[in-house]
């Protein structure tokens, strides 16, 4: 007996069906990462009063940019009074290609789980007062064109993993505490020196007062 055209249609209906649904429950996601990111955040201004979590996915909200396909591709959050400890919940936007947080009171330290971010390009999270280290894991975001972590608190070497980011461009890692010697190896053999200043216990290579306390 042929296909009816019912038949035909019913095969197709259902694998929308599960499109739609992969496509919510990834939306949804996404909304539940930014949900616990503003619930660690003070926001004096009300800058976050938008981002309500009730909503199926959260393209509506301030400074929030998705893709066509709803999933959140960028962050917009520079000069907006917030403070609080970066979530390492964020690391589950597994889209967003742009982290822009710079400017605010964030503290603590970068979570280790942003290395997890396969398709950031960038990262900014310069004029903040995050402590600790540059996190190693970093060195697997190999599609970072720019690191701009600069006007912190950070301390620790910088991370050898970080010269295996054929992709990175523009580095700015001043004025930290960083110590050890600065890696010169992939990207690192073009970046300025200013990429690195302000960091009085930071050294290149060969120099006589290299920090072996790092």
């Amino acid at each position: 007996m042929a296909p009816t055209a019912a038949g035909n249609l019913a095969p197709a209906t259902a694998i929308l069906v599960v499109v739609v649904a992969v496509v919510l429950a990834a939306a949804s996601q996404d909304g539940d990462a930014l949900t616990a990111f503003r619930k660690g955040m003070s926001d004096p201004d009300g800058a976050l009063a938008s981002w309500d979590p009730d909503l199926v996915n959260p393209c509506t909200w301030f400074r929030v940019t998705c893709n066509a396909d709803n999933r959140v591709i960028r962050l917009d959050l520079e000069e907006m009074s917030l403070s609080g400890h970066l979530s390492a919940d964020l690391a589950r936007l597994d889209q967003l290609q742009f982290m822009e947080i710079a400017s605010n009171n964030i503290e603590g330290s970068i979570p280790p789980e942003f290395g997890d971010l396969k398709n950031l390009i960038s990262l900014d999270l310069c004029n903040n007062t995050i402590s600790g280290p540059i996190p190693p894991s970093l060195g697997k975001l190999k599609s970072l064109k720019f690191m701009r972590i600069d006007h912190n608190l950070l301390t620790g070497p910088i991370p050898n993993e970080l010269a295996g980011l054929s992709n990175l461009m523009i580095l700015n890692v001043s004025n930290n505490d960083l110590c050890g010697t600065i890696p010169t190896s992939g990207p690192f053999d073009h970046f300025p020196p200013s990429s690195f200043a302000d960091n009085p216990r930071l050294r290149y290579p060969g120099m006589d007062d290299d920090d072996t306390g790092c």
